[in-house]
């Protein structure tokens, strides 16, 4: 994608230089930010991606250089780790985001009531100000904010009916995704993401990914997910050695233009070391000759001034992540027959059949929600099931690591006394060799583990996890907070790993890169399936909101009034002519159909009093916005309540619409 050079430029980056402990992180970092423009921010952990965010939102000072927004520019920031408090049910949260639209629509409110109380020119002026806000309230789509929250909400993940759960009954990964939609429904002008994938699955991932490739603003997001990447981003800028470099297109472009760039700098650099060897060479050569005096002195300044050309070396900073050999395992590590799920009595997956065998590298797909979590334990003997059996191999040796995993490590350890706890007894590996093959070298092994940055803790988890030999390795997510080397590295030691993986993850690459088979947990199923099929990995996005055919305004930034309820999701598919003929086979599938038809003609009849009743909102709200009608208090007051009738019935017939369609998707 070719950006404008003539668009404003909203945010500017130039010149910035920050150091911690000593230590620089980066220097001259210059980048700006246009609309359109969705930049990704790449680099090894530890070189700086976060704290450059951080410092464009003034929470770090810079060293040096300077960030400069444009007048009235609005930005966004969504970090790592959620820092500002959540309150109330989870919609109401959403919603804060959209204050440039609340905001009106309460001042709409309040004028509502004024201008039937109020007379003359108080009215007047009341009146006045009610058409200027209406149309600016059109403008902005507030007639259609609330059907835009349980939209992002629903491709976040959300169920249809989580909007009015509290925010206290959420984990934290729930409360990010909160988070993330409230930035969203902001639409500020500029947006700055920290890992907005880390706590998504591949689902979420999909919809996201689509929802920013179609957003106009400006983006600055840092990234692990290469997929993602290519989804979205106009540009990456990547941070290594101390210096950015930005390229042009998405992650593949990025990978291309580097290798081109880097072997034009080692060719530059072999260039001049034989430039420097010859001058050296003659330094040397006539350095106590007085004849040469002069010209040694000459060669001595220009080797002074000399910028000197450093190429990345993408092997140093790369963790190697290295498997010591387990011990061979039965052919069979997991067997499941019959096996139901989940906790007290009650069914989270209904019984399935798995066997799980040796040297298998099997991915686990899923919303989140649907029970991977559960399916985990309960293979691994962590929960007993609520039917079938579950056997496991012998001489099968578990090691799990989790996405909290880091989070349990002791801060105020230096990195080897961390690791050292995770090594068995007798172990006649060198620390200090293990943990350079985990990326962490010479003075790196003494720091302490609290002045790591995230991905940085991330990997010495996962050192810790793989430091003792096991034949089953069990990840849940291992590339969150992650850089893209190591995310690199992690794949080659999964593909070479000789044991049996079970792996949690959204990253798309990694379960084409290391997975052989997937096993896919939704609507209570677990369906196993050999080989990698895209489909499955393009998960199962939810639909656009759906729009009444009778109402003029179907998204936010529509100019024209729409009813005050969330949209929904369209009609489920017909039957498939394949599911039909399969269905006739028995009897019960017979009536599951009647059942299923019954079900899609009370959907539609209902569908249809939605669309009515929405098409009488709209009819009203058209005529509330004639400035005659608040000549006539008392017409006035039967509008307005008539007007708040039609909402309320139609915000009932949307649920019932809602709770139909589940229904129907679940029969």
């Amino acid at each position: 994608m070719v950006i404008d050079s003539t668009l404003p430029v909203m945010l500017s980056v130039s010149g910035l230089r920050k150091s911690h402990g000593g230590r620089e992180l980066f220097r001259d970092i210059t980048l700006q930010l246009t609309p359109g423009r969705r930049v990704a921010l790449v680099g090894p952990n530890g070189v700086g991606k976060t704290t450059l965010l951080e410092i464009v939102m003034n929470e770090q000072a810079a060293d040096a250089g300077e960030v400069t927004k444009a007048a009235k520019t609005r930005v966004g920031y969504l970090p790592q780790d959620l820092a500002a408090e959540q309150r109330g049910t989870v919609i109401e949260e959403a919603l804060r985001g959209a204050t440039h639209i609340t905001e009106i629509q309460a001042e709409l409110h309040a004028l509502e009531h004024a201008m039937t109380a109020a007379t003359g020119d108080a009215q007047a002026r009341a009146i006045e100000r009610y058409g200027e806000l209406q149309s600016r309230f059109e403008q902005l789509g507030g007639y259609a904010i609330e059907a835009e929250a349980y939209r992002v909400l629903s491709g976040l993940g959300f169920a249809n009916d989580s909007g009015e759960r509290n925010v206290r009954e959420l984990s934290g990964g729930w409360r990010m995704r909160l988070a993330l939609a409230r930035l969203l429904l902001s639409e500020p002008d500029v947006m700055l993401l920290d890992e907005p994938t880390n706590h998504l699955d591949v689902d979420s991932v999909a919809w996201l990914e689509n929802h920013l490739s179609e957003w106009g603003g400006a983006l600055l997001f840092v990234s692990h997910d290469r997929d993602f990447i290519d989804g979205v981003a106009t540009h990456v800028y990547e941070i290594a050695n101390g210096t950015g470099t930005e390229y042009v297109g998405g992650f593949m472009d990025f990978v291309v233009e580097r290798e081109e760039r880097l072997e034009r700098l080692r060719a530059a650099a072999a260039n001049q070391a034989r430039k420097v060897a010859q001058v050296e060479k003659f330094i040397d050569r006539f350095r106590y000759k007085a004849t040469k005096a002069r010209q040694v002195q000459s060669r001595i300044k220009q080797l002074e001034k000399l910028d000197a050309i450093n190429v990345t070396d993408q092997r140093a900073i790369a963790a190697r992540f290295a498997f010591p050999e387990p011990r061979r395992a039965n052919r069979v590590v997991i067997e499941a027959t019959g096996v139901a799920a989940g906790y007290e009595g009650t069914p989270v997956l209904e019984p399935f059949d798995l066997v799980i065998e040796r040297g298998r590298k099997v991915a686990i797909l899923g919303p989140n929600g649907a029970g991977k979590t559960t399916l985990i334990r309960t293979l691994l003997g962590e929960i007993p099931p609520l039917a079938g059996e579950i056997v496991i191999g012998s001489n099968v040796d578990t090691a799990r690591f989790d996405q909290h995993q880091a989070e349990v490590m002791n801060l105020d350890r230096k990195v080897n006394e961390e690791f050292r706890e995770a090594l068995p007894k007798g172990d006649p590996r060198n620390l200090r060799t293990v943990l350079g093959s985990f990326g962490f070298t010479g003075d790196a092994a003494d720091r302490l583990v609290g002045e790591l940055s995230g991905g940085e803790q991330t990997r010495l988890a996962l050192a810790k996890v793989m430091a003792t030999p096991v034949n089953l390795l069990v990840l849940d997510e291992p590339t969150n907070h992650l850089d893209l080397p190591s995310c690199d590295l992690l794949e080659d030691a999964l593909s070479a790993y000789p044991g049996t993986v079970l792996l949690v993850t959204h990253d798309r690459h990694l379960i084409r890169a290391v997975a052989d088979a997937v096993i896919e947990v939704r609507d209570g199923k677990v369906r196993w399936s050999e080989g990698i099929d895209e489909d499955r990995l393009a998960g199962s996005q939810p639909a656009p909101a759906k729009a009444s055919p009778n109402a003029k305004a179907a998204n936010p930034k529509a100019a024209n009034p729409r009813a005050n309820a969330p949209a929904a999701p369209p009609k489920a598919p017909a039957t498939s002519p394949e599911a039909t003929r399969r269905s006739k086979t028995n009897g019960q599938g017979d009536r599951s159909n009647q059942q299923a038809r019954e079900l899609r003609k009370t959907l539609n009849r209902v569908e249809s009093q939605w669309e009515r009743a929405e098409a009488k909102v709209v009819e009203l709200h058209e005529k509330l916005a004639d400035p005659a009608v608040y000549a006539d208090s008392e017409r006035l007051a039967a509008l307005v309540a008539e007007h708040d009738k039609a909402k309320d019935e139609a915000s009932t017939l949307m649920s019932e619409w809602e709770r139909l369609s589940i229904t129907l998707e679940r029969s």
